[in-house]
């Protein structure tokens, strides 16, 4: 087991440098130069203004929008260019893009971590209301692109309107808490970890579920744990007020919309159950679910971007588009080359 930890890590940093090294030379106008404009937008939300940014083909004109819903974290409007493959995209396939930093980053009023699901829902139909109202803005088609977390927000705001034309989800779950074992035991699989490892880590997270199903107080989880990783006081409130999260009574109701939604998720997920995911959308969506399997993880990286930091760092840094797994966005333009037509 040592032994294989050792010679993992040795391959990670080994690739590490030569790509880096590759990239570096020679790559980095090509790597961030993209096929798009950009302009800032200042967007009324329903806790102050929200800082974002419009995203257009080059020669301005758009026959639709999409909308960004990120997934969990202090995220800015394009996740420190990491959406920029996507914006190009949409771009290529004639639809701009709308991002917004999350309340309280980059610029946005308010704080993410006291939002609800439903808080989340609600700010992304008052940024459709104001795109709606906007002169500058195309929504003759409206495509809602949402990541990870953001499996808990997308069905409430297609249940809640009758304006989306489209939808695309990278990597979303269905439950909060089976999510988080799964991600809790597919780590430890990926981390060898020990019989006495495994068995503390999980013993510990029960008793953290046991805290968040009685209301415990943030002073009672401190109290309990000894993880070096434990949660802020402002993430322990963030936890519990979304932790009962399902999004399986939110996708009933949104499929009476019947909307097209487009799954992407990725073989080598480790922090959602892709498989659950797809078996219930299928079962409530049906022959409006389509759905792409990527050779990548979690985010549809390539696997080696999100298993070894540096390597993700570097490319993120000199060449984006390489961070992707290999058709990501070839798929993407192809779905939304259906909508609006």
């Amino acid at each position: 087991m040592q032994r294989k930890k050792l010679v993992r890590k040795a391959l990670v940093v080994t690739l590490a440098l030569v790509t880096t090294a590759m990239l570096v030379v020679g790559t980095t106008v090509v790597g961030n130069s993209y096929r798009f404009r950009q302009v800032p937008v200042t967007i009324p939300g329903p806790d102050g203004n929200l800082a974002g940014v419009l995203t257009l083909p080059v020669d301005g004109s758009a026959r639709g929008l999409v909308v960004m819903v990120h997934g969990d974290g202090s995220v800015e409007a394009t996740q420190d260019g990491l959406y920029s493959p996507w914006f190009e995209g949409a771009a290529d396939a004639g639809f701009a893009t709308l991002s917004w930093s999350k309340p309280g980053i980059g610029g946005s009023d308010g704080d993410w971590l006291s939002q609800s699901m439903k808080d989340r829902a609600d700010e992304v139909s008052a940024v459709l209301d104001w795109a709606d109202q906007s002169k500058d803005v195309p929504t003759d088609a409206i495509v809602l692109w949402g990541a990870s977390q953001a499996g808990w927000v997308l069905p409430k705001v297609i249940g809640d309107r009758d304006d989306i034309d489209g939808v695309v989800a990278v990597g979303t779950a269905i439950s909060w808490i089976r999510q988080g074992r799964f991600n809790l035991l597919a780590q430890l699989d990926y981390d060898d970890a020990s019989p006495q490892e495994r068995e503390r880590v999980i013993t510990e997270s029960d008793e953290t579920l046991a805290l968040l199903q009685r209301g415990a107080t943030y002073k009672e989880y401190r109290a309990s744990t000894t993880s070096a990783d434990r949660m802020t006081e402002d993430r322990w409130g963030f936890v519990m007020r979304n932790f009962n999260a399902d999004a399986t009574e939110d996708l009933i109701t949104s499929a009476s919309q019947v909307v097209p939604v487009h799954l992407m998720v990725g073989r080598h997920d480790r922090n959602v159950d892709v498989a659950e995911t797809e078996q219930t959308y299928r079962s409530i969506l049906g022959p409006s679910l389509t759905v792409t399997h990527i050779d990548g993880a979690h985010s549809l990286a390539r696997t080696v971007m999100e298993d070894n930091e540096a390597v993700g760092l570097a490319t993120g840094i000199v060449w984006p588009r390489a961070l992707l797994a290999p058709g990501v966005i070839k798929d993407y333009r192809a779905f939304l080359s259906t909508i609006g037509r």
